[in-house]
């Protein structure tokens, strides 16, 4: 029996781990059948290209004689070897999209030897493939067919608080896509619950409004609000401030619920297991006791839980005047000792129900190991 669920543990663990290398194959396989816009993957094959000519940058022939295969094969910096061999491995660095960088490479591979035999020195590789030779990319920007300049070129591209749309590529409208805060067709102006804290000739700056404003404001702080937002109410010195739903609006939370204060809200959260209905959480904030639980020193308490106390507090009693009614009984010819026996009997029960209706001390080590920590 043991074997054969030794075999079937197995079993099951080299299922799991097969299926795990598939999912990560297929994971991988997907991510190289990926398939990027036109100029993008023509940026992906640049950059792995470059990249291979950084990786055979300090390479050399492979002879023995460095001088004659200079002097006969040319410098190994521009020779058809290195570029070999850098073909040989462009677009493995990559994972996302690495089929279309192959296919890529297959296509455009009399460019490449153009541009690395008699061009190279001229311009830079993405330039010279991308945007002079293909048309696929345009220069920084700049977008659409003929690679207009967006708005604002060159210094304030969209006054430097959005994108213009196509930019470096041979697509969009050129039209500017602002960032978050700002607004306009240019990008000029702040939006919606944003106001300016800066601006100059050359510079826009919008920052975002307090909480307690609606839409509009004009300055930080809930006083720079012109109307309030659901939540907050207006005073003419201090602005717009939070109002307590709990006490001005008294929500409706469930019997079993209390409210709770937020900024612009509240929150109506469950009362504790003891409480039938309560002000706030925890067992002693509770109005009226659930069911099994009664009020005990303002804390709504287990009631099976505290009247095993009771039983077992008058048993405990009942105990120790046994034991007193016991010492005078055996020692009545003997009153001293007697007295010395009760008083020891009354010390032993005054330090038990010291123990018993004190909090544990804490551990010393621990203790100790708090303050360290602490400190």
């Amino acid at each position: 029996m043991t074997n054969s669920n030794n075999l079937i543990v197995t079993l099951l663990a080299f299922f799991v781990l097969n299926s795990n290398v598939k999912c990560k194959d297929a994971e991988t396989d997907i991510l190289r059948q990926t398939k990027f816009p036109p100029c993008k993957s023509c940026r992906v094959f640049t950059n792995s290209f470059k990249k291979g000519m950084e990786n055979t940058a300090k390479g050399k022939f492979e002879g023995g004689d460095a001088a004659w295969e200079e002097e006969k094969l040319g410098s190994y910096s521009r020779s058809e070897v290195r570029l070999v061999e850098i073909q040989e491995s462009v677009c493995s660095n990559i994972n996302e999209g690495r089929d279309q960088c192959y296919l890529f490479n297959e296509q455009h591979d009399s460019l490449i030897e153009e541009w690395w035999f008699n061009k190279q020195n001229e311009v830079d590789l993405f330039k010279y493939v991308c945007i002079d030779q293909l048309k696929l990319c345009c220069p920084d920007l700049h977008y659409g067919p003929d690679c207009l300049p967006c708005p604002g070129y060159p210094d304030k591209v969209c006054n430097n608080n959005g994108r213009c749309k196509g930019m470096g590529t041979r697509k969009g409208n050129g039209k500017c896509s602002c960032d978050s805060g700002y607004d306009g067709e240019f990008c000029d102006s702040c939006s919606k619950t944003y106001y300016e804290s800066y601006k100059d000739d050359s510079k826009l700056l919008c920052s975002k409004c307090h909480i307690s404003c609606k839409d509009v404001c004009t300055k930080p702080g809930p006083t720079g609000c012109e109307s309030c937002a659901s939540g907050w109410i207006a005073d003419q010195e201090k602005g717009c401030l939070d109002l307590n739903e709990c006490v001005d609006v008294k929500p409706v939370c469930k019997p079993s619920q209390f409210c709770v204060n937020t900024e612009g809200s509240y929150k109506c959260l469950e009362c504790d297991q003891a409480c039938a209905s309560c002000t706030g959480d925890g067992p002693d904030m509770c109005i009226n006791c659930a069911n099994g639980y009664t009020l005990h020193n303002n804390v709504c308490v287990d009631s099976e839980q505290e009247q095993r106390k009771q039983h077992v507090f008058i048993t405990r009693y009942l105990t120790y005047f046994g034991l007193c009614v016991a010492t005078c009984i055996i020692l009545q010819r003997n009153v001293m000792l007697a007295a010395i026996i009760g008083l020891c009997v009354g010390v032993y029960i005054s330090i038990s129900e010291y123990m018993l209706n004190t909090p544990a001390l804490p551990n010393v080590t621990d203790f100790v190991k708090s303050i360290r920590l602490n400190n």
